[in-house]
């Protein structure tokens, strides 16, 4: 099995077939070689190694873009920690612990992206 096809299986697992199918749909020529980079690289390369969980690796996943304040892939990430088994109070402890070396703005703005996700999937009120 390929790298990409690796990347692939594991992308769809980690984020599901609707986000992943969403993104090679609209990726259109100028896209699709950032889709195909993205799946053999971080999915394929990244995520598929051996020695961390998908648990851990989403923990870290969400303190890494607390810190560089890249709230648009919270949302997702938020949905692929859900699906990696991390619950709603872990979700919440890595923001808490993330906003003590990232500060207080990276991780309240991440908190509101997280809110509107959890409650899309049902998982807060």
């Amino acid at each position: 099995m390929s790298d990409f096809d690796v990347g692939m299986q594991t992308r769809r697992e980690v984020l599901g077939d609707e986000h992943v199918d969403r993104a090679a749909a609209t990726a259109g020529s100028f896209g699709w070689p950032w889709q195909e980079f993205i799946t053999r690289y971080a999915w394929g390369g990244g995520w598929s190694r051996p020695g961390l969980d998908r648990r851990t690796r989403s923990a870290i996943t969400l303190a890494a873009l607390i810190s560089m304040r890249a709230e648009n892939e919270i949302g997702m990430h938020v949905r692929a920690a859900l699906r990696n088994g991390l619950t709603v109070e872990e979700i919440t402890e890595v923001f808490i612990h993330t906003a003590i070396y990232a500060g207080v703005p990276a991780s309240n703005s991440a908190f509101a992206a997280a809110r509107r996700v959890l409650q899309e999937e049902g998982a807060i009120d």
